[in-house]
């Protein structure tokens, strides 16, 4: 959901090269989005329902004042993940617990946007009762939905996408046929991709004319016979799509148009290597993007070492049955829909067990690849892991689908989910966490290592949201359980939350209590690192919240050491933080402000924005005893940002209250009237700027650049982008974690609607655009 919302992916496109024709199709759908709420593009796969939805944005970014947002869901299977790959999209890090439809109709409100959800049909039912609540429960939400058939929602209008036109059979062509037909321009400018220097010319446009014509001027068909251009002239390549459909045409009752491109993509099928048609198969179980270990690891199981999936990988993308995503740093590869059907049809032919053996062959590789990122977990590589965490996020999904989905299958897929916890907890994915993991529970409840695992990460998940009453009783269920099964490593990961159930409801002794012999022993063969860590944030917590600031100061400092040893970031933000508070609670302002700002950049490059909202409030109570009201307004506006864009009232850490209250309190009394205008400036200001702003990187909070839809971070990013860097290098030059640097780039093309990094650089270079 990445978020394909993902997660599906807001704001991705589904091809990178350039859009020809629909100029009357473009004005009707502005004019609909104008008259309408609901608007549904319909037509059969490959007619371009994606392509159109997608061009016609930027010039919708402008009425909606809180912008236009892509929910890709192709590689959502499950129907109940569609509110989830909505929020994604949305971005929501909701941690108030209640259902994901709710969530969204507060989030949406009064907001005025655009939802754009592609590729509804195998969804249809689902997308229609979400948008059905979300259009009647909201006031100023329009939606765009592409679909092979009409979504059952009241007052949607629909907008059948039809082949383009091409010239009758014998009819004269004009003098500039590509004008007046756009499949004949779509044709020429795709066999310039493989052809340098092709054009329509007198002597090949009754060719392409009747080459189009053949293919019902869809547009998919159109561009996969383009590529035939590589190594056959035109009429060679009508003479043998004619025989496929004559063949096929014989052989089916089915419409014309689903023969037509069926006999195009059968033909692009039989000119692939045996080695490709093995890939395109396998690789046909990924739900969204793959990387090449992924479908190395897959199509291992249809005897394919590494170099020749590599060579067949290479050579669908050079056949158009691939397309390549990601940087040159880190590509990435999906399929169009109708050509990932075409290759499940193909796999399933193959063996009866074909498909679920491949299935399970990706479910093995997401266990192994998981592990590994949990075991890196603790160390220099966490930005990183979460960039590739969230890149494979509709793989992950799709492999626990199949295990609650296949007998025999759940206990792999609560192991899987038991190891994504660090990933759930520190990215704020509360709601996907709590999805999966109450679902695995239920259907496997025997007493083994795994439930004993996913019970106490279930439990971290609850009391992430303030829910101490159900997380509290899973802890010790989970503890209970690991000492039956003789496991001290379980039973040692259970200590962080069987002491927040406590620390939560208030009862500090009792945590006390816990920590305290959670840190009496040493840490147990396999215990995860981050877990010991939070032991010693918790203690000090506690301490400080106590008054032994010297004991908890000395715990930060013992852990923080282990923590600069190896490179983590993580979990030394929240030592930091609590360092922080303990020297504000003791009157050390300037220590304070500076392991605050400290903690804030730790908390910036791993995208914790729940931490980053109560760090800004902190240190706007470190801005407000220090006589600094302006700051110390802006900050807690900002950080009150965050916590509606959370949907809770306040943050659930006791020490968090009564220094908010405190600071609140004392910026007003220092601003008086002008108190209201600087909160209110911080509430303009997204996680990313607010960070900035508290470390004086910035000092205004001026969102957007005139005359463009890009926020004044996002025009830096587009700046950036137009200078060739990879979100990696862009990440690393403004200081921000990987995938929030992702999520820029990916609002970027979706509010410009533009398909391609290099469509940004063009942009950037026309408008002269400087970095503010």
């Amino acid at each position: 959901m990445q978020a394909s919302a993902t997660r599906g992916s807001a704001g991705r496109s589904p091809r990178a090269s350039s859009f020809v024709g629909r100029r009357q199709e473009v004005t009707e759908v502005k004019r609909l989005l104008a008259a309408h709420r609901l608007v549904s593009l319909t037509g059969p796969g490959g007619v371009g329902k994606t392509r159109l939805a997608l061009h016609v944005l930027p010039a919708l970014t402008k009425r909606f004042a809180d912008g236009v947002h892509v929910v890709q869901l192709a590689g959502v299977r499950d129907s109940s993940l569609v509110p989830l790959a909505l929020a994604e999209a949305l971005n929501i890090r909701d941690v108030s617990g209640r259902s994901p439809v709710e969530v969204l109709v507060e989030h949406l409100g009064e907001r005025e946007l655009l939802l754009v959800l592609d590729n509804c049909e195998h969804l249809a039912d689902a997308c229609a009762e979400l948008l059905g609540t979300l259009l009647a429960r909201t006031a100023r939400v329009r939606a765009l939905a592409t679909s092979r058939h009409p979504l059952g929602v009241a007052g949607q209008h629909v907008l059948e996408v039809q082949p383009l036109p091409t010239p009758a059979p014998g009819e004269p062509l004009p003098p500039k046929p590509a004008l007046e037909y756009p499949a004949l321009a779509l044709f020429a400018d795709r066999a310039a991709e493989v052809l340098p220097g092709f054009a329509l010319t007198a002597d090949n446009q009754e060719a392409v004319a009747a080459l189009c014509h053949r293919l019902d001027g869809l547009p998919l068909a159109i561009e996969l016979a383009a590529v035939r251009m590589r190594a056959l002239g035109v009429r060679q390549v009508l003479d043998r799509l004619d025989r496929r459909y004559r063949l096929l045409a014989d052989a089916e009752d089915a419409p014309a148009r689903h023969r037509t491109l069926r006999a195009t993509v059968d033909w692009s099928h039989d000119l692939c290597t045996p080695q490709e048609q093995a890939v395109w198969a396998h690789a046909s179980v990924f739900a969204g993007s793959f990387d090449l270990d992924a479908v190395e690891e897959v199509c291992a199981g249809a005897g394919l070492d590494r170099d020749a999936t590599v060579d067949a990988v290479a050579g669908l993308v050079d056949k158009s049955l691939l397309v390549r995503d990601g940087d040159t740093v880190h590509a990435r590869y999906r399929m169009l829909e109708s050509i990932r059907h075409y290759g499940l049809d193909r796999l399933r032919e193959s063996g009866a067990d074909a498909e679920v053996e491949a299935r399970r062959r990706v479910r093995d590789w997401c266990l192994g690849f998981v592990e590994e990122c949990e075991r890196r977990w603790f160390g220099p590589d966490q930005p990183e892991l979460v960039r590739r965490l969230h890149a494979e996020s509709d793989t992950v999904r799709a492999a626990l689908e199949f295990c609650l989905g296949t007998p025999g299958e759940v206990r792999a897929g609560l192991k899987l989910a038991g190891h994504l916890w660090f990933f759930w907890f520190a990215t704020g994915a509360l709601m996907e966490g709590r999805f999966w993991l109450e679902r695995l529970l239920a259907a496997d409840p025997e007493p083994t290592r795994e439930r004993a695992r996913a019970l106490w990460a279930l439990a971290l998940m609850l009391l992430s949201q303030g829910d101490a009453v159900r997380g509290g009783p899973l802890a010790e269920e989970s503890h209970e359980l690991a000492l039956r099964l003789g496991d001290e490593t379980e039973a040692a990961h259970t200590y962080f939350g069987r002491g927040g159930a406590r620390l939560i409801s208030g009862s500090f002794e009792r945590a006390r209590e816990v920590y305290e012999e959670a840190l009496s022993r040493p840490p147990r063969e396999g215990e995860s690192m981050s877990l010991v860590g939070f032991k010693y944030v918790e203690l000090a917590h506690v301490l400080s919240l106590q008054g032994e600031y010297e004991r908890a100061m000395a715990l930060c400092a013992e852990f923080r050491r282990i923590c600069l040893a190896h490179g983590e970031q993580w979990i030394h933000s929240y030592l930091l933080r609590i360092l922080a508070f303990a020297e504000w609670s003791r009157g050390d302002q300037v220590s304070a402000r500076t392991h605050a700002r400290e903690c804030l950049r730790l908390k910036r490059a791993v995208g914790d924005v729940f931490g980053i909202g109560i760090t800004l409030e902190l240190l706007a109570a470190v801005h407000a005893r220090s006589g600094e009201g302006r700051p110390a307004a802006v900050l807690l506006g900002a950080a009150r940002r965050i916590w509606r864009d959370a949907h809770v009232a306040l943050d659930r850490t006791p020490s968090h209250g009564p220094v908010r209250d405190e600071a609140e309190a004392a910026a007003r009394a220092l601003l008086g009237d002008a108190f209201g205008p600087a909160h209110r400036e911080g509430l303009e200001l997204d996680p990313d700027d607010a960070v900035g702003y508290a470390l004086g990187e910035r000092t205004s909070s001026a969102r957007r650049v005139p005359d463009s839809p890009l926020t004044r971070r996002e025009a830096e990013v587009a700046e950036l982008l137009g200078q060739g860097l990879t979100n990696q290098q862009i990440a690393d030059r403004l200081v921000v974690a990987v995938r929030t640097a992702e999520g820029h780039v990916e609002r970027i093309l979706s509010k410009l609607g533009f398909t391609s990094r290099s469509q940004v650089a063009v942009w950037t270079a026309s408008r002269g655009t400087a970095r503010p």
